[in-house]
């Protein structure tokens, strides 16, 4: 059974032109990646959760922020690895440099025997959309084009 998860996709218009607020992924795996690294906070389902529930509690451990408002679900995609992942988008505004994450530990260097621990999420950033489509990892991707949709139709 695949894994499944759900984010928010916050937004908000600078000069008339859509953002997009991304999250870098912490930990030595992703340090000094940027391109194709980025990422929609997100994170799995907990046993009894709707995928709405799990997206703004993600969101909050991303980001230290809670959400609310008119939240416009942009539907569930499969990724490359298998996972499905849903999406909600919310127009908001937040400083990025006023947010924190939750932190995770793993054995860090690998077989050494050694728990570190890391942040969850090591940076956020706002991002217009073209940019953003670089940033982003390929299976997000989709999500900025139904985000782009649902704009022009507004």
């Amino acid at each position: 059974m695949p894994l499944h998860s759900a984010g928010i996709l916050l937004w908000r218009l600078r000069d008339g032109q859509p953002e997009v607020l991304l999250a870098h992924p912490g930990g030595p795996y992703w340090a000094g990646r940027d391109e194709g690294a980025w990422s929609i906070p997100k994170g799995l389902y907990e046993n009894g959760e709707s995928p709405l529930e799990a997206a703004r509690r993600e969101f909050a451990e991303e980001t230290g922020i809670t959400v609310d408002g008119e939240f416009t679900d942009l539907g569930e995609r499969r990724m490359p690895s298998g996972k499905r992942v849903h999406v909600f988008a919310l127009e908001g505004d937040a400083d990025p440099a006023r947010m924190h994450s939750n932190d995770f530990q793993m054995e860090w260097p690998p077989h050494s025997g050694r728990q570190q621990t890391f942040p969850e999420v090591d940076d956020w950033a706002w991002f217009d959309l073209p940019t953003a489509r670089h940033k982003i990892h390929k299976g997000q991707r989709p999500f900025l084009d139904d985000l782009e949709r649902f704009l022009a139709g507004r």
